[in-house]
């Protein structure tokens, strides 16, 4: 039985190690976190439960190989109940509210009502955010694995995809937004995604939450997370928790396994790097055996950017409906970062109600942050009492722009919970503060990069980094490709 040793706990290693204990391999997780998961967590507050990655799971419809993925991982299940979001998001300015439902044809009305010389835009983006419906993460196999045949299959099962491509592939975030006349519908669509975001990127979004393939576990991120784990776990699987890698043991072309920073060595037949390829290759193994893909990546700041976010979460005494889902808003200006925002969001948790004691609910506000945003973070943490200042100065200015937007919440709001890109860094050595890989601007062609490591035979990748945007679908399918291509070599199957 050949061991395979995975550093990092995240969705992409504990998926690899799923596939590997039931095609009876012998896998052990080394996890430098109290819990698996990696940004897929969520923690507690007062009471209160804080969940940080799953505002949609792109995958919850059946039919996909990626439904297929989650079910077999644990990640869904007959068991495990899903929340369907009832809308996308809704945006508000100058008294006017715009809001991209589930129900497009209800968003469609609402926009026309709002903007009839809009006319023709409107019904060609609600047109073509059906044809996104047919989007898919392919995570049968490895795309340099794949032959003419998985190509032409692939190509067929997305081909209402050539089309959004072919009309809205060159346009950016805001391209797409100043297609259309009104000034509430560009400012939905700008103010909910970075402007560096290729427009294809909010039709696919929304289009995963129209198409029912959007919906959200119930218990969130965390509890998620733990079902993987204890299907690890049920497998045979080893996890070791609060446990740091030192690096990966290299002798001459094949890796011996792993030593830990308490110099303890764990030999391996293969060893699968499942965490920031930043880190990776800044800490594991040396720089020079970085993918080449990888490295135009990182070369290529503006065209290949990631963002992060600044995040603040309330207690509120009370539970009101017109505060569900999530909701964008003009506000006075507030500085984060290096950033002067004038707009921001909440976010309602209130379809989880375990989240909140009875009674209550919990909101989340996300103001995104920039690589250059990032520095400022980074050089302020130097000073934790300077950053602690200034993050609890940001919180309390939010506060007041929530409660003038909604002034029923005066005195019944009040924050729980504060964090920066840098709590990335410092959680997950997330690079540049980031919890998604990278975005693929218009200027920039889209790069995926296998996960091998040409000069070590039996180191292999598995992260969300490998494939932009990144996020969950992402980390599942690298785990399942590394797991693939050490069955592959071994000459057995993980299906």
């Amino acid at each position: 039985m050949k061991k395979v040793v995975i550093i990092g706990g995240g969705i992409a290693g504990m998926t690899a190690g799923v596939l590997l204990q039931k095609a009876g391999f012998a896998t052990e997780i080394y996890e430098k976190n109290a819990l698996p998961g990696g940004q897929c967590t969520g923690w507690k507050r007062e009471g209160y439960f804080i969940d940080n990655c799953i505002h949609w799971l792109t995958g919850t419809r059946p039919g996909s190989a990626l439904y297929d993925l989650w079910k077999e991982i644990h990640a869904l299940g007959d068991d495990v109940e899903l929340y369907e979001k009832e809308m996308f998001f809704s945006s508000k300015l100058n008294g006017q509210t715009l809001t991209f439902w589930r129900d497009k044809e209800r968003t469609r009305q609402e926009m026309l009502a709002l903007s009839p010389e809009d006319e023709k835009e409107i019904n060609k983006l609600m047109d073509y955010v059906t044809l996104a419906e047919t989007m898919t993460v392919p995570v049968e196999k490895p795309f340099d694995a794949m032959n003419l045949i998985d190509f032409l299959k692939m190509g067929m099962s997305m081909k209402e995809m050539g089309k959004v491509m072919k009309e809205y592939g060159k346009l950016d975030i805001r391209e797409l937004a100043m297609r259309f006349k009104h000034p509430l519908i560009q400012r939905a669509i700008v103010d909910y995604m970075p402007s560096g975001y290729q427009a294809y990127a909010f039709l696919v979004s929304y289009a995963t939450v129209t198409g029912g393939n959007g919906d959200i576990p119930k218990g969130g991120s965390l509890a998620m997370s733990l079902r993987i784990w204890e299907k690890y776990k049920e497998y045979g699987g080893i996890i070791h928790t609060n446990t740091n890698v030192e690096k990966v043991v290299v002798n001459q072309k094949r890796a011996e396994g792993i030593l830990l920073d308490n110099g303890q060595t764990v030999a391996a037949d293969y060893v699968i790097c499942a965490c920031d390829t930043d880190y990776t290759f800044r800490k594991l193994l040396p720089e020079i055996y970085m993918p080449k893909g990888l490295k135009e990546l990182y070369a290529n700041r503006e065209k290949y950017p990631v963002s992060s976010g600044f995040q603040i979460a309330y207690a509120v005494d009370g539970v009101f409906p017109l505060l569900t889902g999530t909701r964008v808003f003009s506000c006075n200006e507030i500085k984060v970062g290096n950033q002067s925002v004038r707009c921001m969001s909440i976010q309602s948790y209130d379809y989880e109600p375990d989240f909140a004691p009875e009674g209550k609910m919990i909101l989340q506000t996300n103001f995104s942050q920039t690589e250059e945003d990032y520095k400022y973070w980074e050089a302020l943490y130097k000073d934790k009492e300077a950053y602690s200042a200034v993050k609890n100065e940001i919180a309390k200015q939010a506060v007041e722009r929530v409660t003038f937007e909604y002034p029923f919440l005066e005195g019944k709001i009040r924050v729980i919970d504060v964090w920066s890109p840098m709590t990335y860094t410092s959680y997950c050595n997330s690079y540049k503060g980031a919890y998604m890989s990278f975005v693929t601007t218009k200027q920039a062609k889209s790069i995926t990069v296998p996960g091998v490591v040409k000069g070590i035979d039996n180191v292999l990748l598995a992260s969300q980094w490998l494939m932009g945007p990144g996020g969950l679908p992402t980390a599942a399918a690298m785990g399942k490709f590394a797991a693939w291509r050490i069955a592959k070599k071994e000459k057995c199957s993980i299906n």
